[in-house]
């Protein structure tokens, strides 16, 4: 297989960019620098594509391997033939190459092996031909042996059926058809365990698997969420399933290929092995595969729902410049606080008891007056966990009598957010938040930790395990190998993407930096540590175990704000320096003129005549020209228009974070009870979660309402992902409440009068 067409096909790309993106891989460079930086090279392949291209060539290039496995395997007992070979070359799946390799592979001895033992091949061989004229019953007669224990007839004819049915279900083309047939046609069936259901009806509870009770649907098209559903089911051992196949159809056509109708002598037995051969050795293993297929399929949509999620929850923008109060709620131990000032310190902590069993409210309510006098608190960061409703009862209550001049004149409008606190808990019991914050207990590094996820997401959820953080479906149920590869893909395009402060980042944000590795990000920190801020990229040579590689790879996506280099402080490489410098002058600018903000208007300097005119001639220098003087000034800095482009881009605007282009989080003053909500009351909430069937948001009641990919627009949503992103602030009108069940139905529709 030519693995560069493959890719080449399948992406829509051109042979040139798959080669160069292959060679660019192979050479050890990483998905973001390939996708930032080598855009010449690829034809500026998006980091989407880059990260399919790296996985089929992963994919392709282990097929091959396999390949060759099997090649030599066949090889080494002498069966290898031109045709066979052939066939292994063009298979295009591994399950293809199991298929083919099935006959040859060293196997436990199966009933045809042991009937081949006892001399019943020549029996199969006269069943299976087309001329046979004696009855089976008395040609068996002559494979009588004692020895083998083949003593009659009957004997003779049923191991001679076992040989048949081994040969049919060896043959690779027969397995093909079947597995296609049984994929388009097949029926997915579940039903409950009886001992379930006699549980369930003693104690009149209700399954949250009841919908699939008594299910039955084409596995052809059958959703991903509902393929994880069942199988979870069935793992817990509430539900039976079964794949039912089209039988009579298969069968038939079994019957048919082997041509069983042409000779009567032989037509039943023929027939009997065919319907063994199915039944006992083909159908189990394809409803495995179908079914490992759809679980693989369903996790693959899963997972990339996940991502999806995922990458916008990280990519919202941070609340900059704001001191906030984070709140961890509780009622046992206590809501414990936490006050973190613009840059991230942690300037207070203390723990609070307005909640259940204490019920301390008037006590919460003069902490909480004096905290935000103390620190000109702006904002209060909720953690939407356990006692979340009844503690931001509390702060909305404080809110408007703090708005009242009941504690204080009011500076400034106070206001507060629910933030998604999961992974928060498994970020203050670990090991790194021990070594963050040595003299802070669990609760408090959990309520800095909800703190300084409003004021910079990203810098705050790199900490956690992607898996933890609550955007998912299904997740534990996933291939977690996968999940974290996928996950953790998401997190470096995303951390890359915005850029890091080489001077404040943690340990476990660089990281993710491109070329930067577990032991070099602790390394950076060692020499921060030891030798102070970092003035220059340069210096990053100079943090053992980073060697020039890797700083390739990492120093375009670091900055250095107030350092020696002008240029540190955007996203420019350091390799392409000189031509910004180049650039610069030719455009009538100084380095330090992206600093104070002077270059920022370079491109209307660039698209008008004088400047260009002065150097290229007035032939090219004005805006109807654009792209001719864009080229000729590439030229001049000896570098591609892709990279002039992202040169002339970061001079205007250093180190632009592209979370400022996403709305920023909902603010909140009051708050609501899901027994306020009434069918078409109208609210504005946040999506706080998307799965395949619709997306969850967040109106302030503490319950996630539902959007169902029905009501998500009044025109066709093919995915829900099509219309929102975790994020998104929306306006959503109440269908329906179920207090009981705490389900709340929205819509996003335009109400129709």
């Amino acid at each position: 297989m030519d693995i560069t067409q493959k890719i080449t096909e399948e992406l829509g790309i051109k042979p040139w960019q798959a080669e160069a993106v292959i060679n660019l891989i192979d050479e050890g460079n990483t998905i973001p620098f390939i996708a930032r930086y080598r855009k010449e090279a690829t034809g500026a392949l998006d980091d989407e594509i880059l990260r399919r291209f790296d996985e089929r060539l992963k994919y392709l290039r282990s097929l091959e391997e396999r390949k060759q496995t099997v090649i030599s395997s066949i090889e080494s007992q002498g069966k290898l033939t031109d045709e066979l070979l052939a066939k292994l070359e063009q298979a295009e799946t591994v399950v293809a190459v199991e298929d083919i390799y099935r006959p040859y592979k060293p196997k436990r001895r199966t009933r045809a092996m042991i009937a081949r033992e006892k001399g019943l091949e020549g029996l199969a061989t006269y069943i299976m031909s087309q001329d046979a004229t004696v009855s089976v019953p008395e040609e068996a007669l002559k494979y009588l042996n004692e020895e083998h224990e083949v003593n009659d007839a009957d004997t003779a004819i049923k191991l001679a059926i076992d040989i048949i049915a081994g040969d049919i279900s060896d043959d690779a083309d027969i397995r093909t058809w079947i597995r296609t047939l049984t994929a388009k046609e097949g029926v997915l069936i579940t039903s409950v365990v009886p001992a379930v259901k006699a549980e369930l009806e003693a104690s009149g509870e209700r399954s949250v698997y009841e919908n699939y009770f008594e299910f039955a649907e084409k596995v052809d098209g059958l959703p991903g969420h509902r393929i994880l559903a069942i199988n979870r089911g069935e793992n817990e051992k509430v539900l039976s399933v079964k794949l039912e196949a089209p039988v009579d159809k298969i069968e038939g056509r079994l019957f048919k290929d082997l041509k069983s109708s042409a000779n009567k002598v032989t037509q039943q037995y023929i027939e009997e092995a065919a319907s063994d051969a199915y039944k006992r050795l083909i159908a189990p293993s394809i409803e495995t595969e179908i079914r490992n297929e759809l679980t693989l399929g369903a996790q693959e949509g899963a997972i990339k729902i996940f991502a999806s999620n995922l990458e916008q929850l990280l990519m919202q923008p941070p609340i900059g410049g704001k001191t906030v109060l984070g709140w961890d709620p509780a009622f046992r131990t206590g809501c414990k606080l936490a006050v973190v000032d613009a840059t991230g310190k942690i300037l207070d902590t203390t723990v609070i008891y307005p909640t259940a069993p204490q019920n301390k409210v008037k006590e919460a309510k003069l902490t909480l007056a004096k905290l935000v006098k103390k620190y000109d608190i702006d904002i209060i960061s909720v953690g939407n966990g356990t006692a979340s409703r009844e503690s931001e009862q509390i702060i909305a209550e404080f809110i408007k009598e703090y708005d009242q001049g009941l504690y204080a004149n009011p500076k400034k409008q106070l206001q507060y957010v629910i933030v998604n606190e999961a992974g928060a808990s498994v970020y203050s019991a670990s090991k790194l938040a021990t070594e963050e914050y040595p003299d802070l207990d669990v609760g408090e590094r959990s309520s800095a930790s909800i703190a300084r996820r409003l004021q910079d997401p990203l810098a705050e959820l790199v900490k956690i395990d992607p898996r933890s953080i609550g955007v998912g479906q299904y997740q534990h149920d996933m291939d977690q190998k996968r999940l974290a590869e996928a996950l953790g893909a998401v997190v470096e395009d995303c951390v890359n993407s915005v850029g890091v402060d080489l001077n404040t980042a943690s340990a476990s944000l660089l990281e993710y930096v491109s070329g930067i590795s577990k032991p070099i990000a602790a390394n950076i920190v060692k020499y921060r540590e030891e030798n102070g801020r970092f003035d220059s990229r340069k210096q990053l040579l100079k943090v053992a175990k980073l060697g020039p590689k890797a700083f390739e790879q990492c120093a375009g996506f670091l900055r250095i704000r107030d350092g020696k280099e002008a240029l540190d402080c955007t996203a420019v490489h350091p390799e392409s320096y000189d031509a910004a410098r180049k650039i610069l002058e030719i455009m009538g600018y100084k380095p330090s003129d992206i600093i104070t903000g002077v270059a920022k208007g370079i491109s209307e300097s660039l698209s008008s005549k004088n400047k260009l005119q002065e150097k290229f001639g007035s032939k090219h220098g004005n805006s109807k020209s654009d792209r001719p003087s864009m080229k000729q000034l590439a030229e001049a800095a000896n570098i591609g228009e892709y990279t002039l482009k992202d040169i002339l881009n970061e001079i205007e605007k250093p180190g632009r974070d592209p979370r400022e282009e996403a709305e920023a989080p909902l603010l909140r003053s009051d708050v609501l009870e899901i027994s306020d909500l009434r069918p078409d009351m109208e609210l504005k909430g946040t999506v706080r979660n998307i799965v395949d069937f619709g997306a969850f948001v967040d109106i302030g009641v503490h319950q996630d309402g539902l959007v169902h990919i029905s009501e998500l627009s009044d025109k066709f949503v093919k995915h829900p992902l099509d219309v929102v992103k975790v994020g998104d602030v929306v306006n959503v009108r109440v269908l329906s409440v179920d207090e009981k069940r705490k389900k709340i139905a929205l819509s996003m529709k335009k109400k129709r009068q």
